[in-house]
């Protein structure tokens, strides 16, 4: 057995999982070395750290550990007066030496005293002298090796202690050799560890285990040959799967909300059909993985197709599948899984045969739409689950011609399953997968503390007279390219759509919210965890005749980092599909630790399923009519993260023109009349809940006074 043998995720957290039995048993296990530096020392960070090891003891193996003496005040001062640093460093030592508190735990300290007195575990500390810096030593790394040579390497937020394992909200990254976009980083991970163990380290010094700590420990050692590893590990809960591997099964530790298993209940009596409405960040993966859960243990057998619209969405769909026991095929042009065709045809003619009785797959709406897959898909039919995330997606013709109707059992997941401007897309969406299982929406989620609740502030930016010009120009002619029905519905031609297309670009790059940002921003600049929200439009894109993007134009997005980089001296990077989902995963890590990025500046990648909790403050310059766009960008700022309180998100709502100069009744303020409805609109979705709904309230009162519009509903609004 080696590393080959399993799976590990890219990242690990202690609100997700149990990190503990999800990562160091199973790496542990397979591990004949394993290096860790980490933070602070204390006897129950040892027996924490002895979880999981009997693997590595049973290979032969070996731990390099280095610790840091938590220094008080007092130690610090003695060491800067020149008092024996060694003798101080041994005091802080035994201060964090703690009685065990139970049988068990006398028997781990009992076992690692033996590691310790055979030479299986060597133990460093490491500091920093108060005359060489006045930081402390904090590094936390590990590197294990199996025995083939192949590491996996890991760095996160986590030390070796009781409370990071189980209280604290903590994480780490993980790195594989076995990876080539790993590797460089395991080997660099590696040198800085054998530098530190070296004492080559500049600024920090590092010095044997204590004899004193040394001896404290070796106290505890008793008769080892009777100790017995594995009952140990079994009776606190860390054996190795409880069940085999890719039997798909709640993970230890997550217990689902009511309303998750009501859900899950409702699809079942449905014959396993239906639609999850739930809003961003209420749990729709683990409700959808709780639902495949609950179909294999109703079955017995399930073919799982997974179906998301990104590759980083399948990637952060993958780290969840893993805790629910699966061991999925991963399919995209670009996956890691360099054989996933081999492995998909294998697993459908190993199922249909009763080889096996489950498999996951989970892929790209491109892959998933590809004649391969489809071939793969075709074979099936009984006892296969289509699970697809945000299914709104599947609603437009090229996609729905994939919903194969062989598939028995069907699950759709979206916060925005109607499709804007499409109702016959929507009802492709409920004929195939049914009625929905629950409707969770963002209110509900905000009022049972599952989202953040939230500031909304609309700020008005007016065109500039060229873009009105144009906007008002193009308006005229769109005017032309729209008829009525003889049942009264408004049908746009073919080249209306075009110019309905070319004067959005101009409100989405007006140009002004590059200035009404920077004002804005001077209130930020020393701020952190930002995301400005920009649209893919290019400044001079409502000149361009031929209606192709215009590629003279500085892109919004360049711009405002301009503005931000450059002129206001902020930290900032980009956030769109040029960035590989491993330079994003390093930015949504570099971001929630405010180091070195205050705020990320993004497109439209950002708009379905991103996970970057730490977001607490949006300037939301792409201003989409699409309910579905809008409604997810606001999603992406309420997800719930450790000390924040409340979220804060400024909408940047466009105007033709100040609005002392607006004529009721003129061919203007008529041509201005679809995008001032279209504002007030999403000024009602996010004003209505927020925390000060006041604040565009006053706004959308004076735009119908000036337009002469009635108080009408969304809905109405909607229907215009």
């Amino acid at each position: 057995m080696s590393y080959r043998d399993i799976v590990v995720s890219r990242s690990y957290k202690t609100n997700k999982n149990d990190i503990v039995r999800d990562f160091y048993v199973p790496t542990l296990k397979e591990s004949v070395l394993y290096k860790r530096a980490v933070g602070f020392f204390s006897s129950t960070a040892l027996i924490e750290l002895s979880k999981g090891i009997s693997g590595l003891v049973k290979n032969g193996g070996k731990i390099k550990f280095i610790v840091s003496p938590l220094l008080s005040e007092e130690d610090i001062d003695a060491i800067t007066k020149g008092y024996n640093e060694r003798e101080i460093i041994e005091s802080a030592l035994l201060r964090e030496f703690k009685e065990p508190k139970n049988a068990s735990d006398e028997e781990r300290l009992n076992w690692l005293a033996t590691l310790v007195a055979q030479n299986h575990m060597e133990i460093k500390v490491a500091f920093t002298p108060p005359q060489k810096s006045t930081g402390m030593y904090h590094e936390k790394i590990g590197i294990l090796y199996d025995v083939e040579g192949n590491k996996i390497a890991f760095t996160g937020s986590m030390n070796e202690t009781i409370n990071a394992f189980h209280n604290n909200y903590e994480s780490i990254v993980v790195f594989n050799s076995l990876t080539n976009e790993d590797y460089q980083r395991v080997m660099d991970l590696e040198y800085d560890f054998d530098s530190l163990w070296a004492g080559r380290e500049s600024n920090i010094t590092v010095i044997d285990f204590p004899d004193v700590i040394k001896e404290k420990l070796i106290s505890y050692k008793k008769d080892y040959s009777n100790l017995d590893l594995d009952r140990i590990e079994i009776e606190q809960g860390y054996e190795m799967h409880p069940v085999p591997k890719g039997v798909p099964c709640i993970p230890n530790g997550v217990n689902l909300h009511d309303y998750q298993k009501d859900a899950i209940n409702k699809w079942a009596a449905n014959d396993y059909c239906g639609i999850f409405d739930m809003a961003t960040g209420t749990g729709k993966t683990y409700t959808g993985l709780g639902a495949a859960v609950r179909l294999f243990s109703d079955k017995k057998r399930m073919a799982l197709f997974i179906v998301c619209p990104y590759q980083h969405l399948v990637e952060q769909w993958v780290e969840d599948i893993l805790q629910f026991n699966m061991m999925p095929t991963i399919g995209y042009s670009t996956s890691r899984q360099k054989d996933w065709k081999n492995r998909l045809s294998n697993d459908v003619m190993d199922f249909k045969l009763g080889v096996i009785d489950t498999f996951c797959f989970v892929t790209t709406n491109a892959t998933f739409s590809s004649d391969y897959v489809q071939k793969q898909v075709n074979k099936l039919g009984k006892d296969t689950l289509l699970v697809v995330d945000e299914a709104h997606n599947f609603g437009a013709t090229n996609l729905s011609r994939t919903l194969n109707p062989k598939i028995e059992y069907r699950l759709a997941l979206s916060a925005t399953l109607e499709r804007h401007g499409d109702p016959e897309g929507t009802q492709v969406l409920y004929d195939y997968f049914g009625d929905k299982c629950i409707e969770y929406g963002l209110a509900r989620a905000i009022k049972e503390d599952k989202l953040t609740p939230y500031y909304y502030y609309p700020k008005v930016v007016y065109l500039t007279e060229d873009e009105l010009g144009a906007y008002r120009e193009l308006s005229k002619k769109i005017a032309k390219q729209c008829h009525q029905d003889k049942h009264g519905k408004v049908i746009v031609s073919e080249l209306g759509k075009k110019l309905l297309i070319q004067r959005s670009r101009i409100i989405a790059g007006a140009s002004n919210k590059v200035l009404l940002l920077k004002e804005l921003m001077k209130d930020y600049k020393n701020d952190s965890h930002m995301l400005i929200y920009c649209g893919a439009a290019r400044s001079n894109d409502y000149s361009n005749d031929s209606f192709e993007r215009d590629e003279e134009g500085e892109r919004q997005i360049v711009a405002v980092s301009k503005m931000l980089g450059l002129e206001l001296g902020m930290k900032v990077t980009h956030f769109t599909s040029s960035e590989s989902a491993a330079e994003r995963e390093l930015i949504k890590k570099q971001f929630a630790n405010a180091d070195p990025y205050q705020a990320i500046v993004a497109i439209k990648c950002l708009d379905e399923g991103v996970n970057i909790p730490s977001i607490k403050t949006a300037f939301i310059l792409a201003s989409s009519t699409n309910p579905k766009e809008y409604i997810q960008r606001r999603g992406r700022v309420l997800r719930k993260a450790p000390g924040k309180q409340y979220a804060v998100i400024y909408d940047f709502i466009t105007l033709p023109t100040e609005l002392d100069y607006v004529s009721i009744g003129s061919d203007s303020a008529r041509y201005d009349l679809s995008l001032i409805k279209k504002e007030i609109i999403r000024m009602k979705e996010f004003g209505e809940i927020s925390k000060n709904p006041s604040e565009a309230d006053k706004l959308i009162k004076e735009l119908e006074e000036t337009y002469g519009l009635d108080a009408i509903s969304k809905e109405e609004y909607l229907d215009e």
